[in-house]
């Protein structure tokens, strides 16, 4: 068995007793090679699936509640499973768990009292979409193997993290977590919610740098972002009252839009054009250009779309320096969290090295890293032992 199984079964039966083993669910966060504000305007995306997943083991409980309790923050939360649609947000880590559990209900699977242990490797406030992990990975548990659509799986626990959470995130995070690809990113059109999946090319090597801040202002500029995209809109739609969103605009029309909405729209014109040039460079086996794209795309977020910061310029401008990059940029919302580089293979080890020297020696902070390889999305994990690592598809 899987290790990290063998101890979230080993954690949940000291916690919660029992002869019979939990069912275990796995769901991974994910980082953004490319596209980044974009989904949230119905454009174009092109995530992987990670390694570093959320993992919940769940079980029936005898009593009248649902209990989950985080491994990573030693808490647990409890709520009346006959009362989940009365549930209001506290404003903590519970609120992932209880908006899946709400809209479960609301979407007809009645919740049922169970115990769950939460345990994730995916770094929390990284950027790398610890939330949707969270949410994908609840919500197989709760399910405990009623079947659901992937799709529409992917739009619930959107809605919990939207209504619930209170975050007007996109819905990259989640679809990625379900339909992700071992060895593939996923071009997702956040219109259609149509994928096709793309190769990475050999000769490349993906690694996420933790900057290990996450500055406050962060959430507040998230909703700020979508506000200002959405007046872009608006002021485009004066004259082309076709355009629905910034998927449908074109750069002439920017015209019409004045002050900071124009700055942020052309980022997410801009960006919509990289992906695109991003897939078409992954297809060809072009390093060069897929990392100039990168640099391209931190430069409009940290100019035109100004979720960038210090930290994270930092690192793009040290990788950049370092013998074996290709590219770097910032990836997930921004103000924190993670860059993510495109390092020669051979030359990954000594890129960290150089990486994490100059971070300490700038900020005084020692960054976390990560070597991505593209995974495959959420599933149950078996507990036979002869069949260690065997994932079951939802």
């Amino acid at each position: 068995m899987d290790g990290q199984a063998r101890k979230l079964i080993e954690a949940f039966r000291a916690r919660y007793g029992g002869e019979a083993p939990p069912r275990l669910w796995r769901a991974p966060g994910r980082v953004n090679l490319i596209g980044e504000h974009t989904d949230y305007n119905l454009g174009f995306v092109l995530p992987i699936a990670l390694e570093l997943a959320c993992w919940v083991a769940a079980a029936p409980s005898g009593g009248d509640l649902l209990r989950a309790y985080s491994a990573n923050t030693g808490e647990e939360r409890a709520w009346p499973a006959a009362r989940i649609a009365e549930l209001q947000p506290a404003g903590d880590w519970g609120d992932y768990v209880a908006g899946v559990a709400v809209e479960l209900a609301r979407a007809g699977y009645p919740i049922r009292p169970a115990n769950l242990l939460i345990d994730s490797t995916v770094p929390i406030g990284g950027g790398l979409s610890s939330s949707a992990s969270l949410e994908v990975a609840t919500a197989l548990a709760l399910l405990d193997g009623r079947p659901i659509e992937p799709l529409e799986l992917a739009r619930l626990a959107r809605r919990a993290e939207n209504q619930f959470a209170g975050m007007p995130c996109g819905i990259m995070d989640q679809y990625v977590s379900i339909f992700g690809r071992r060895g593939c990113a996923l071009k997702i059109d956040c219109r259609s919610l149509e994928s096709e999946a793309v190769r990475l090319p050999e000769g490349v090597a993906i690694v996420a740098v933790n900057s290990m801040v996450k500055h406050a202002l962060s959430a507040t500029a998230y909703r700020d972002r979508v506000e200002q995209c959405r007046q872009a809109v608006e002021a485009i739609r004066t004259k082309h009252p076709e355009v629905e969103s910034l998927r449908d605009a074109r750069l002439e029309h920017l015209e019409l839009v004045e002050g900071v909405a124009r700055r942020r729209a052309r980022h997410v014109l801009s960006e919509n054009r990289r992906v695109e040039d991003f897939v078409a460079a992954c297809r060809s086996g072009d390093l060069q250009a897929m990392g100039a794209l990168f640099v391209a795309s931190h430069r409009s977020l940290a100019a035109d779309y100004e979720v960038s910061c210090q930290e994270l310029d930092f690192l793009v401008d040290a990788a950049l320096a370092i013998p074996g990059v290709y590219g770097a940029r910032m990836t997930g919302g921004g103000f924190g969290g993670c860059t993510v580089t495109l390092v020669a293979p051979e030359m990954v080890t000594r890129f960290e090295e150089a990486v994490s020297r100059a971070y300490w020696n700038h900020f005084g902070i020692e960054p976390r890293l990560y070597r991505c390889e593209a995974s495959a999305g959420a599933a149950e994990v078996s507990e036979d032992e002869e069949l260690s690592n065997t994932v079951i598809s939802i």
